[in-house]
C-alpha cells in the first residue's frame, strides 16, 4: 500500500469489493501478516500497479507467504482498459490459531497507515482501521529498531495519528 516499499511505477488507487483486511497468523512466522479474506459486505481501498515486465513469478516470490487470487472483476479503478488484477491473500492451509505468542509489528502498521494517509488522507486511514480485523493481538513497539523489512520513518503527525487509532481500538502495545 505504501509506494515507498516497492518499485512499481504507475500505481493507482482502487477499491476492492467483496474483501476485508485482517491481521492473520500463519505457520510461516511469529508475527501476523496483513491479508484479505472474502467478505461480500465489505470494500477496501488500495493500490493497483502494473507488474514490471509482466513478471508475475517475481511478484509471487516477493509475496511468497501469500497466494495470488484473480480479482479483475472486483476492482473499481480509473483505468480505461481491463488489466489483469490479482489480490494476494494468505492461503487457508497456512492459518494458525491466534494466541499470546502471535503479535503485530508497529513498524508494519506504520508503513501501511502512512501509505493510506498519502493516498486517501486521514479519512482513508480511518477506513483502513475500520475495515481491518485482528486488532486484539498485542502490538510490539519496534519503532526504535524496526523488525519489518520495508519499514519507513513516519512524521510526528503520522505517528500521532497511528497511535490515536490504536488507542481508540484499545490495542495493547508492548515495548521491546
Amino acid at each position: 500500500m505504501n509506494r515507498d516499499t516497492h518499485g512499481f511505477n504507475g500505481a493507482r488507487t482502487a477499491r476492492l469489493s467483496g474483501w476485508r483486511r485482517i491481521w492473520r497468523y500463519t505457520t510461516l512466522r511469529e508475527v501476523a501478516y496483513l491479508t484479505v479474506i472474502p467478505d461480500p459486505d465489505s470494500a477496501i481501498d488500495g493500490l493497483i500497479a502494473p507488474v514490471p515486465d509482466a513478471d508475475w513469478e517475481a511478484l509471487d516470490y516477493r509475496e511468497r507467504a501469500y497466494e495470488r487470487v484473480p480479482a479483475t472483476h472486483q476492482i473499481t479503478h480509473d483505468l480505461h482498459h481491463e488489466p489483469d488484477i490479482a489480490v494476494y491473500a494468505v492461503p487457508g492451509d497456512h492459518h494458525a490459531a491466534s494466541g499470546p505468542d502471535h503479535t503485530l509489528l508497529l513498524s508494519y502498521i506504520d508503513v501501511v497507515v502512512q501509505g493510506y494517509l498519502r493516498e486517501f488522507g486521514p479519512e482513508g486511514a480511518a477506513r483502513f482501521f475500520a475495515t481491518t480485523d485482528g486488532w486484539e493481538a498485542p502490538v510490539i513497539n519496534d519503532r526504535a529498531v524496526p523488525r519489518y523489512p520495508r519499514h519507513c520513518r513516519l512524521t510526528p503527525d503520522e505517528t500521532a495519528l497511528v497511535d490515536a487509532h490504536l488507542e481508540a481500538l484499545q490495542v495493547h502495545i508492548q515495548c521491546l
